[in-house]
């Protein structure tokens, strides 16, 4: 059933719960190594299997990271609060229960900013982000007879961010998505990998009448995997409900898997409710609090967030929303340009520079920002010099710059001097160029009189070969064309 078929008649509600593992050197409640891709139960050790007798001990990095996270959305931070244990049992948990909050989470509150198809954007709110621990992981498809279980993600430390069902649209969850994925990695609170699990959200989806205030019946669609899948899962779940109402029946709550080969979800289990999980306080873990002083030391550690980066590029720089998106796209483009713009006041060119060459060199090297070799102050030196007529952006792309990525701590003037490259004030070699060219082609001088301007070209060409280049193009394009005026007169 297609979106367009029901869409008139009845309105989407969506809640996402994303998990985020968190970036540090151990586990949530043990020195075990948060490590992803090493062999399977070596990052284990007796606290993570849960023997008895054993005590976890807080991460303190957890509480940092999770406090970063609730000021970047501008929510609440407790100054009190407890762990809690959620009970269940599943071969993946060796405790039979998850360190977790529940009735006081470290975060309550905040928004995600999300665009609107009109250019603007509007808030996602936020119920909670609360700190807890991973299960490990149940693998069903390396042996045809068993299930295999690895308990090396046992332990990892997560934060879980959970809207309020304010998203409308498949589109609006994926823009959410991948604003919370930019938000994390900004931080350095989360590498933003769904591949690789370490980014994980399940969709509580639900569908009313247009115009109704009240929320139907929500299922809870699990293993979405992909931005693309989450959008995927939420257009079929939609449809399937609608159809399943317009037909007299009823909506079930239930927990659903998604099939991302056939693009259908499947019934997994009843959902279950909070005291199924029989919730209580973690008795071998004290209270926890937060000072205010704690809050502003995290908050003045933080890197400028990309939303106002955006707004920064766009409202005071004057540069387009889409080069605003592009760099601010990770983090650390972002901090780059924002250390180029520190050197030169030629902000668009700067843009285009990152945008442009840098990005496509970074691109064929298969290497991250943080590798770049050309300083951000170099970059901003080789905007300054073709600024100032040292060199012609041509000659700065294709000679200049591949110099400086040989030779990173070498500035471009001292390059270009070096390799004979800097333009020169060559009006007499320009003059005596133009009149050979013209004298070589008189019939190209008399199209170029009768109105064929795009012959100009062709008469640069032969000055720039000339002048082997070192003409300045600007200068050398205005001169030839009052030239070549001047004469038709």
């Amino acid at each position: 059933m297609s979106n367009g078929h029901w869409s008139e008649r009845w309105e989407l509600v969506v809640g996402l719960e994303v998990h985020a593992q968190l970036i540090t050197e151990s586990k949530a409640y043990s020195s075990d190594p948060n490590a992803y891709g090493d062999h399977p139960n070596t990052n284990v050790s007796v606290v993570s299997l849960g023997h008895p007798g054993t005590l976890p001990v807080p991460n303190r990095k957890v509480v940092e990271l999770a406090i970063r996270l609730g000021l970047a959305c501008g929510s609440g931070i407790a100054d009190r609060m407890h762990y809690a244990r959620k009970n269940y049992f599943y071969p993946d948990l060796p405790k039979g229960y998850q360190i977790t909050q529940d009735t006081t989470p470290i975060c309550t509150g905040g928004e995600v900013m999300v665009p609107t198809p009109q250019g603007g954007e509007r808030p996602i709110r936020l119920v909670r982000i609360h700190m807890e621990e991973d299960s490990g992981k149940s693998i069903h498809d390396v042996d045809p007879f068993n299930t295999l279980v690895d308990l090396n993600r046992a332990g990892v430390p997560l934060v879980e961010i959970v809207s309020e069902p304010d998203i409308r649209t498949s589109q609006e969850a994926y823009d959410y998505l991948v604003e919370v994925r930019r938000l994390v990695r900004y931080l350095d609170i989360c590498d933003g990998n769904m591949e690789e699990g370490s980014l994980r959200c399940d969709a509580n989806i639900s569908v009313r009448p247009k115009g109704s205030t009240t929320y139907g019946t929500r299922t809870e669609v699990k293993n979405l995997n992909s931005f693309r899948n989450v959008q995927r899962a939420i257009e079929f779940e939609a449809a399937r409900q609608v159809e399943v109402l317009e037909a007299g029946g009823t909506i079930v709550q239930e927990t659903r898997t998604f099939d991302a080969a056939k693009g259908n979800t499947l019934s997994m289990r009843s959902k279950e409710q909070a005291h199924d999980y029989r919730y209580f306080p973690e008795p071998d873990l004290l209270p926890l609090t937060v000072s205010a002083e704690q809050r502003e030391a995290v908050r003045s550690a933080m890197p400028p967030l990309p939303r106002e980066l955006r707004m920064k590029y766009t409202q005071k720089l004057g540069l387009s929303e889409y080069d605003a998106g592009v760099l601010t796209d990770d983090r650390d483009t972002a901090l780059y340009f924002e250390e180029v713009i520190r050197h030169t006041e030629n902000h668009k060119a700067a843009a285009n520079w990152v945008m442009g060459d840098v990005r496509s060199w970074m691109n064929d090297k298969g290497l991250a920002m943080a590798d770049y070799p050309v300083s951000a102050e170099g970059l901003a030196a080789l905007v300054r010099l073709i600024d100032e007529g040292g060199v012609s952006h041509t000659t700065a792309s294709q000679k200049l710059l591949p110099l400086m990525l040989s030779e990173p701590g070498v500035g471009p003037r001292e390059l270009a001097e070096r390799n004979d490259l800097l333009q020169v004030d060559a009006s007499d070699q320009v003059t005596e160029a133009l009149k050979a060219a013209m004298e070589r082609f008189p019939d190209k001088v008399a199209a170029y009189r009768a109105g064929n301007k795009g012959l100009l070209g062709l008469f640069m060409g032969e000055v720039m070969k000339a002048t082997k280049g070192k003409a300045d193009p600007r200068k050398a394009n205005e001169l030839v064309r009052r030239m070549l005026e001047a004469d038709n007169a």
